[in-house]
């Protein structure tokens, strides 16, 4: 049986490529505010676009904040799903879910790096994790993003705008990726096919 996988709805998200991801994958998953579905879910996974500020709301609103932290199964956060799981979002200087330690921060703007950054950009893998297993180090991944956190002893991965960040962070059962994996071609499928655990 194929583990049953809760997308979070935390608003504002189009999260249509990463059903169809999945769905190549050979799993199936359900677009969720229920906290039993979420609670009983084998893996969850937070997505997010759009304002940190916005997605919180919309957590607190379906009751979703206390039930997240408390979550023990493989928790998968993506873009702006990585930075609501960190303490804070210098974005409207929102608070976040206090999971994983770490603020989200502005990416500096300059002329050959403007913000958003948006495009394929090397990562680089600085500790083994079972969900970037066999995935080669300085793949590309789609990045979409304004704002970064940090590098800190949680990263496993680290990417370049101006500066560099965290391109992969893990604590616990909690792993985010501030790329898009199911936009991400061959290695961000091999990201979900790990996290997801199903046989290639």
């Amino acid at each position: 049986m194929m583990p049953k996988v809760a997308i979070i709805d935390s608003g504002g998200a189009n999260i249509a490529s990463l059903l169809f991801a999945l769905e190549r994958l050979g799993t199936s998953a359900v677009l969720t505010t229920d906290a039993e579905v979420i609670r009983t879910a084998e893996r969850v996974v937070l997505p997010g676009v759009g304002a940190a500020k916005d997605a919180m709301s919309r957590l607190a609103e379906t009751g979703l904040i206390d039930v997240i932290r408390t979550l023990t199964q493989p928790v998968l956060g993506i873009c702006l799903g990585m930075q609501l799981l960190c303490d804070a979002s210098e974005e409207e200087d929102v608070e976040c879910l206090g999971i994983i330690p770490g603020t989200a921060r502005k990416l500096p703007a300059m002329i050959d790096y403007p913000v958003p950054n948006m495009g394929w950009c090397s990562t680089r893998m600085t500790k083994e994790h079972k969900t970037l297993a066999d995935i080669e180090n300085g793949s590309y991944f789609y990045y979409l993003h304004s704002y970064a956190v940090p590098v800190s002893k949680n990263t496993l991965a680290i990417a370049s705008h101006a500066d560099e960040f965290a391109a992969v962070i893990a604590y616990q059962n909690f792993i985010a990726a501030q790329f898009h994996p199911e936009r991400s071609s061959s290695a961000g499928a091999k990201l979900l096919q790990n996290f997801i655990g199903t046989p290639q």
